[in-house]
């Protein structure tokens, strides 16, 4: 379970990505940048992960953050395991979020592709994880930039099932 109210809890910033994720509060932000509160202590001092379209970035470059390994060897998790997070995709031009599954031998499988503005508040989501295959392997939140110098998407309490 990672909250980030601390830190990015083994999740990695993609070093073949164009930006990063940044870790961030609501209340070191400007009005309308992202939400108004952080998920897990609903508080403006709270914790969670942000990228915003802006200036910096050119419409489509993306930003990707990988969760530490989690082995196929480990049958439940393979059967019935799971990711749970919540995610806040507010503005006109928002860009889209991407959740893979990538194996070690670099296996992809798209588990959740949203694109657009989903509403200015925190949604749960629950993904399931793809069975097939032997290798270990790793979720990867991809967040792609929009058009709109205000519009971003924030993650926060990533949970996988008990299972994995």
């Amino acid at each position: 379970h990672c909250n980030f109210e601390f830190d990015l809890c083994g999740w990695m910033q993609d070093e073949n990505d164009d930006f990063d994720w940044n870790l961030r509060t609501s209340s070191t932000t400007k009005i309308g940048t992202g939400p108004a509160a952080d998920h897990t202590l609903q508080d403006p001092s709270g914790h969670y992960i942000f990228i915003k379209s802006s200036f910096l970035q050119a419409p489509g470059q993306k930003a990707r953050i990988s969760s530490p390994i989690l082995s196929r060897r480990n049958k439940d998790c393979k059967v019935r395991g799971g990711i749970l997070f919540y995610y806040h995709m507010y503005g006109a031009h928002i860009g889209s979020l991407i959740v893979y599954q990538i194996t070690t031998v670099k296996h992809e499988t798209i588990l959740l592709n949203l694109t657009g503005n989903q509403g200015n508040f925190w949604q749960r989501k629950a993904l399931i994880l793809a069975g097939d295959g032997d290798e270990d392997f790793q979720v990867v939140f991809e967040g792609i930039a929009g058009k709109g110098p205000k519009d971003g998407i924030a993650l926060d309490d990533l949970t996988f099932s008990r299972d994995c």
